[in-house]
């Protein structure tokens, strides 16, 4: 695998980040440090958005015949990682990463047409509908069921930890159509209007303090059968490769590294409460030691699966690595800034957002402020997306053979 840049991936480089010098609005870079959870809200997400999309490279994963940049894998990884770099904040993912690639590859020409377009306008705000309380890690035990009628399809059931639910006007979600098949075979794939009747979000309040996620209660809501993706009982085949995409689709190492040289940096005037250093102290870099391993480790992974992408080649099973890999670094990275500031790292505002004219004043600073709720925030990393279980599990199987 040749990491070196070419002339012309080097020349895009300073492209973005010229770019993002002019561009990158400071109230939005603002916002995003002081968002602790992981997804940054809607006011400061769809501003950079809509900074991107008139540029247009919003769609900087999609194909140019759907709207998008049609860049290299190596350019999508350069302009993360810049991003990442400059402290823009992370893109709105579900609808922009998730369910485009879904429609393009599964859609029909009309869903295409409508729904594409309107996720880079940011007209539709898209949340997911896949776990329920019953089926988190069991995926294919869900029991959302949706009836075909004349109507349409009439949907019953609940979904859980429904990010962004409470800001979404829409909704795809995997629904139960056949219940006298094998579990996978029963399941489709549905586009929900959350303004239909029947849909009401429930707030879910982290232990944070954070009003990320939701549960939706579906209660005779009538869906019109164009709003099915692909074929009845299709929908686990366009689950696994949209999981696919949200575990391999995106570059974890360069967010990952901006916030451990955060940490780095400050340790560096940070006093041991000795007279020294904390970047001095044995432990506290033997600790940094072990996290730059295994971010380069998570690097070259990430680095060969885009490689392997640029060659023609699906993401594979090896993205569970990636996912697995970034979870506890992203959880070990979050518990060295609480060391890193002591008792101060240890408030826990619970007002939001922490930004703009109206955050509250936070103790020793905005690092410290948001350092716990993020803490807390990040261990749900192990669970989101596959729990830490299962992608050993696709590990052991799939790559390992096992």
């Amino acid at each position: 695998m040749d990491i070196d840049l070419s002339p012309a991936d080097a020349a895009f480089r300073e492209e973005v980040r010229a770019f993002l010098r002019e561009h990158l609005p400071q109230a939005v870079k603002d916002g995003a440090a002081a968002t602790p959870s992981v997804f940054v809200e809607p006011d400061i997400g769809q501003a950079w958005n809509a900074v991107l999309n008139e540029k247009g490279w919003l769609g900087y994963q999609w194909p140019k015949e759907h709207g998008g940049t049609g860049w290299t894998p190596v350019q999508r990884y350069l302009f993360e990682k810049e991003c990442a770099a400059a402290g823009a904040p992370n893109l709105t993912v579900l609808g922009l990463k998730l369910l485009a690639p879904v429609l393009w590859t599964f859609g029909s020409p009309e869903q295409k047409a409508h729904y594409l377009p309107r996720i880079l306008s940011g007209e539709d705000y898209w949340c997911q509908g896949f776990s329920e309380p019953g089926a988190g890690s069991d995926l294919a035990g869900l029991k959302t069921r949706a009836v075909r009628t004349d109507q349409g399809y009439v949907v019953n059931g609940s979904k859980i930890w429904t990010t962004h639910a409470h800001h979404a006007n829409m909704m795809f979600t995997l629904v139960r159509t056949n219940t006298e098949v094998k579990k996978q075979a029963g399941i489709s794939f549905l586009l929900i209007d959350l303004a239909s009747p029947g849909v009401s979000v429930r707030p879910i309040l982290t232990t944070a303090g954070d009003h990320e996620v939701n549960q939706v209660f579906l209660e005779d809501v009538v869906v019109p059968a164009e709003n099915l993706v692909g074929e009845e009982g299709q929908g686990w085949t366009i689950a696994k490769f949209l999981l696919e995409n949200e575990r391999g689709g995106s570059c974890h190492a360069p967010r990952l590294r901006y916030d451990l040289d955060q940490i780095i940096g400050a340790a560096r005037e940070q006093g041991d409460g000795a007279g020294g250093r904390l970047s001095d102290q044995t432990d506290w870099r033997r600790r940094i030691a072990a996290a730059r391993l295994s971010l380069e480790a998570l690097e070259m992974i990430e680095l060969k699966i885009i490689s392997d992408i640029a060659k023609g080649k699906k993401p594979g099973p090896q993205t569970s690595l990636t996912k697995l890999l970034a979870s506890n670094l992203r959880q070990d990275i979050d518990l060295l800034a609480i060391d890193l500031l002591g008792p101060a790292g240890l408030q826990l505002e619970t007002v939001r957002p922490l930004y703009g004219p109206d955050a509250p004043e936070p103790v020793h600073s905005k690092s410290a402020q948001v350092a716990a709720a993020r803490y807390l925030n990040s261990r749900a990393w192990t669970i989101f997306g596959g729990t830490n279980e299962v992608q050993k599990t696709i590990i052991a199987k799939s790559v390992l053979g096992l």
